[in-house]
């Protein structure tokens, strides 16, 4: 095996580390963190020692990811964390088969929530000279990062790293192509560089593996008469809005205020009847209650021909996930509230979409197993979206170990009524619950479901597979602010 990136394997398959998506201050690590990733390095070292090979040869083999869950399990259960827990067998640390059968699967994964930054856009010429943007970030390993040039390590997370962050270092089938709030002339992605990278997708023959986003900000000047082009020059599967985001530093709006019913109106009239909305992962104090879910109910029962798409869930970082309180204004039970009080029961017209929420769940097995369980509850198994925020925490293949291994407690759900994670209940989540919203062809399914070019260039690279193990977003607030200011 020809390991060309972290040969010396100081990186581990589960990355457990501060990294945001850019969208709030990155939080760090407490100690049954870096207990779990102390213990995950020991336990590589006398694995890949037992089994007679390699420290990175283990590390990229599915013994080292089983093995970094089972130190995560050990690291949280003697911080007194035991909601809930990733279901691996002790016996996959060393034993292959044991390992293949808890953390590899054959589910259909439909990531509703990818990014990737252009590295010659638009956006870098209004540059300050001296500006490195992502400079700090997880680029090791990356040829472009050893150039000269003051913006060549911005290839590091291009085209080429999103496709293999995500197509071949990933079990990943199709995913949505998202946007970050910005003014219209500072975004780092424009809809017609996310075209490109779908159409490099396409000439690789890989059927129709990307989706885009139309990026409507109704209470900006343009973006809504603006909704017209994207519908009619781009294959435009939802559109994604921020109701905390005002430009200038103005404060956000509601859904229902005159500004989201416009956005809504003429998302009926165009007949693109997805609306993706950020909720939760507040950006400052300023919006703070634009970022809650208040609204969510409201128009979800007023307009009952539209799905409603509650990206990252309502999730907030600061505040842990507990059983459900209808007095908490924000996090997943402003959520739960909202549905409740309009009305809307399981199998309703709103989805909860997990991007950066699950990812960030995965630090804490108690409330990783309310979370879920309140949404499985209230919203019903059909209405989970499956998102990871990729590429900002590089290879998404990590989030999706996590999720196919993580059970909550029996005595959670004895005593809140939560049900347990089936492997039925998973791949809803996966990926089919996606299907029922995101117009995806029969034909793309077969053609996908046969094996198309992509996914025989998965598994031949697979053969001598090369992971980085590497996160992309800021990991500091240093790192945050300065993403924050060239990020518009």
């Amino acid at each position: 095996m020809s390991q060309r990136q972290d040969p010396d394997g100081r990186r581990l398959p589960v990355k457990l580390d501060s990294t945001s998506n850019g969208e709030f201050t990155p939080v760090p690590l407490a100690p049954e963190h870096h207990h779990a990733n102390a213990l995950a390095h020991d336990q590589a070292e006398l694995n890949a020692r037992r089994l007679g090979v390699s420290r990175r040869g283990f590390l990229v083999s599915a013994c080292g990811a089983a093995s970094s869950l089972l130190a995560m399990n050990a690291a949280y259960a003697a911080a007194g964390k035991r909601g809930g827990f990733f279901q691996v067998p002790a016996e996959a640390a060393l034993e292959p088969a044991a390992a293949e059968a808890a953390v590899s699967g054959k589910e259909f994964i439909f990531d509703v929530q990818g990014h990737f930054v252009n590295p010659t856009g638009a956006w870098t010429r209004a540059l300050p000279e001296a500006a490195r943007p992502l400079s700090g970030f997880g680029t090791q390993g990356c040829a472009a990062a050893a150039l000269g040039g003051r913006l060549d390590h911005l290839q590091c997370f291009g085209p080429d790293a999103f496709l293999r962050d995500i197509f071949l270092d990933s079990d990943t089938s199709l995913m949505v192509l998202s946007f970050v709030p910005s003014t219209r002339e500072g975004e780092p992605l424009t809809i017609e560089e996310a075209a490109a990278t779908a159409a490099i997708v396409e000439t690789m023959q890989g059927t129709h593996r990307l989706f885009l986003h139309g990026r409507v900000n109704p209470n900006q000047a343009g973006d809504l008469e603006d909704m017209d082009r994207l519908a009619s020059q781009f294959r435009i599967s939802a559109w994604k809005t921020y109701t905390q985001w005002g430009p200038n530093g103005e404060r956000g709006f509601w859904m229902d205020d005159d500004a989201g019913l416009a956005m809504i109106e003429k998302a009926r009239k165009l007949d693109v009847r997805n609306i993706a909305i950020h909720k939760g992962l507040p950006f400052g104090p300023r919006s703070y209650e634009y970022s809650t879910c208040a609204d969510v109910g409201r128009v979800g029962k007023r307009f009952p021909d539209v799905n409603f798409l509650i990206y990252h869930s309502g999730f907030v970082t600061d505040k842990a996930e507990g059983p459900y309180d209808p007095a908490r204004k924000d996090g997943i039970d402003a959520l739960v509230t909202s549905v409740r009080e309009a009305g809307l029961g399981k199998g309703s017209n709103v989805y909860a979409e997990l991007g950066s929420t699950w990812r960030f769940l995965m630090r804490d097995p108690d409330s990783a197993a309310h979370a879920l369980g309140k949404l499985l509850l209230h919203l019903g198994e059909d209405n989970i979206l499956w998102g990871t925020d990729s590429i900002w925490y590089g290879s998404p293949q990590d989030q999706i170990q996590a999720f196919r291994t993580f059970q909550i407690s029996a005595e959670l759900r004895e005593k809140h009524g939560y049900p347990e994670l089936t492997p039925a209940i998973r791949a809803k989540i996966f990926g089919l619950n996606a299907l029922r919203i995101y117009p995806v062809a029969r034909e793309v399914l077969d053609q996908h479901l046969r094996g198309d070019a992509v996914a025989r260039a998965r598994e031949n690279y697979r053969n001598d597979p090369d992971p980085s193990f590497l996160t992309h977003g800021p990991r500091t607030r240093r790192e945050f602010l300065n993403f924050k200011a060239w990020g518009g």
